[in-house]
């Protein structure tokens, strides 16, 4: 199955982020460049860094500048994101090319790799909050609490797994049919926002 081995290739770039834990450490990815393993564990370590971004910048005592950096940074990030969920269903795309919708084909409601998306960003909530729940600091209430929301956060997974394999074997079988719109973060682009658009007309 193939959210198989997503979930297995998640689990080890996040395991692989902790042991330096340092949002600085460039990615080493184990997989061949032109393999969809290869984009799962790129994307996965993207998904990990911009985790561990979003919790350093609600530190309350961050410096502004150190702040407005960090923001920029995350900013990057979701673009990169973006780009690598178009990569992954251009996988999709290749793989699926030669099969023809049927008459009554529908499109689903997101592409495959945005499915995944979701999954890689689950294996990190999973990840998480299994710390929390063994966390040896915390109080028995917290440990409990949070080993109930670890019990729905993979019966999420499990969910999410059998929808996205449904919609693979929907495509397959020419029972749906699929899309990628190319992705636009108008905020990235000083043509489309206004804010740095006006800077610039008014300089």
């Amino acid at each position: 199955m193939f959210t198989a081995l997503c979930i297995e290739i998640f689990d080890q770039s996040i395991r692989d982020y902790h042991v330096a834990d340092d949002i600085h450490r460039a990615v080493r990815n184990p997989y061949e460049n032109a393999s969809v393993e290869h984009l799962l564990y790129a994307k996965n370590w993207i998904d990990t860094v911009q985790w561990h971004l979003e919790d350093v910048i609600r530190d309350p005592a961050i410096d502004p500048v150190k702040a407005l950096e960090m923001k920029r940074w995350i900013d990057r990030s979701n673009q990169e994101r973006t780009d690598m969920v178009e990569y992954i269903d251009s996988y999709f795309l290749e793989k699926y090319k030669d099969v023809t919708p049927a008459p009554s084909a529908a499109i689903n409601t997101e592409s495959p790799a945005w499915a995944i998306d979701r999954l890689s960003i689950l294996g990190l909530k999973i990840y998480h909050m299994r710390e929390e729940a063994t966390r040896p600091d915390a109080t028995e209430a917290h440990r409990e609490a949070c080993a109930r929301k670890l019990d729905v956060l993979l019966e999420q997974q499990r969910d999410l797994s059998t929808a996205i394999e449904a919609l693979l074997e929907d495509i397959s079988k020419g029972r749906k049919y699929m899309k990628v719109y190319k992705q636009m973060k108008m905020y990235n682009d000083p043509s489309l926002n206004p804010v740095l658009y006006g800077q610039k007309s008014g300089q």
